[in-house]
């Protein structure tokens, strides 16, 4: 099958189309912790990031205290032919600790109607207290499977699918 070149703006339009994701943190012996987790997306031409919302007594904001390294995969399902693997988006890098009040994660939510919902929750104080946002700042490859390919060339070849694109120079966040 030929190779397609997909490139970091058709990746970063896929995953503006999501709002799910799996959030994957280092535990304090080293063992692997994933958690289900709604995010949002920095604005376009902005430094490229990936935002959460936690609570700071979760397990993921204190492994992410002590080990920032996170992995972060956004599946790509098929809705008709469930059979067919989900697709993968995964973004490896740094996560950090953002408050409530920042500009840019409430910038980021408010694209989404579902991410809007998260947002109102902070109307309240006592829940805005015991929250926080997370922001990953990728590494600049971003790993894909499938992505971008139609059913007959997965079935054709689900090894051949894999490829990698790179977030722009521009647009990392250093």
């Amino acid at each position: 099958m030929p190779k397609k070149n997909f490139d970091f703006a058709f990746i970063e339009n896929e995953i503006r189309k999501k709002t799910f994701g799996i959030l994957n943190t280092i535990n304090p012996n080293n063992s692997p912790q994933s958690s289900g987790i709604l995010f949002g997306v920095s604005k376009p031409g902005d430094p490229f990031c990936i935002y959460l919302k936690t609570f700071k007594s979760f397990r993921k904001t204190k492994n992410i205290q002590s080990n920032p390294n996170v992995t972060f995969v956004i599946p790509v399902p098929h809705h008709i032919l469930r059979f067919i693997p989900t697709s993968t988006i995964t973004i490896k890098g740094q996560a950090e600790l953002v408050s409530t009040d920042s500009e840019e994660v409430i910038e980021a939510f408010n694209e989404k109607r579902m991410l809007r919902m998260i947002l109102k929750d902070l109307n309240d104080p006592e829940v805005k207290k015991k929250t926080t946002f997370i922001r990953i700042k990728p590494k600049p490859k971003i790993l894909c499977y499938g992505v971008g390919y139609n059913v007959i060339e997965l079935g054709r070849s689900h090894t051949s699918v894999s490829y990698s694109v790179m977030i722009p120079e521009e647009r990392l966040n250093k």
